[in-house]
């Protein structure tokens, strides 16, 4: 049985809450990532500075900004460290002399990205679904300005009582304060309360000991490790287990 066959029960605990994740989880990063660096390629000829396959380029700079991304959720760097070095270093492992690295491909990036409007399958019916039953919100590590843009670019506003940003509230997932912050707001209580998200140490390990209850969003099939309770394959999956 494979992971997307797994039957998952109906869940017995009576939620009220329901905390999503935004990036990864709703609006599928990677692939409007693809779609922005695609155009940006064209943009800036990169091809003539010699990085002949687009799809390199791209694979090269998604590796490296999930690290980054893991590294900035752990309060190991800076937003402005985290920008600054990520096309940095995809253009110097690809072989580019720092002389040459295109100057604004990151400010272009940032406003390019955002606009884009991919979210994973399913994404509108399963949150009408789930706000017809539950009080949903949104707790994201994203920057601010770049979430208002995939926010209102998605017309998914409007099933969120409460958007909570991390560089907002002035602390990131999994610290147990931000969590706090969003139950405070939505007058919530830890186990009335479920966490969504497809991160396993910002969303799912950081609920867990904050001491509510969490799904791994698992589109990938990854394997799921023994001490998450929880996984999903697709969005799809919530409305038959909540």
């Amino acid at each position: 049985m494979n992971n997307s066959e797994i039957e998952h029960p109906k869940s017995q605990i009576k939620y009220k809450h329901i905390f999503f994740d935004l990036d990864h989880t709703i609006w599928d990063f990677d692939k409007n990532a693809e779609e922005a660096l695609h155009e940006l390629y064209i943009i800036y000829a990169l091809k003539d500075l010699g990085l002949h396959s687009p799809d390199l380029f791209i694979e090269t700079y998604t590796r490296n900004n999930h690290a980054l991304w893991a590294e900035y959720h752990a309060g190991k760097i800076t937003k402005t460290e985290l920008r600054q070095a990520r096309f940095k270093k995809t253009f110097l492992d690809l072989g580019l002399q720092p002389e040459v690295i295109p100057l604004g491909f990151e400010d272009d990036y940032v406003q390019l990205c955002p606009t884009k409007t991919n979210l994973f399958p399913d994404a509108h019916e399963t949150l009408q679904y789930l706000q017809s039953k539950y009080t949903l919100h949104l707790i994201s590590n994203g920057f601010s300005e770049s979430q208002d843009t995939k926010i209102n670019g998605t017309n998914i506003g409007g099933y969120f009582k409460h958007i909570i940003i991390s560089e907002v509230v002035g602390v990131n997932k999994p610290d147990k304060a931000i969590f706090d912050h969003a139950l405070n707001l939505a007058g919530a209580e830890k186990a009335e309360s479920l966490m969504i998200g497809d991160s396993l140490e910002a969303d799912v390990y950081g609920a867990l000991n904050f001491g509510m209850n969490a799904i791994y969003f698992n589109p990938a099939g990854l394997d799921k490790p023994a001490d998450v309770p929880v996984q999903i394959n697709s969005l799809k999956e919530l409305t038959l287990i909540l």
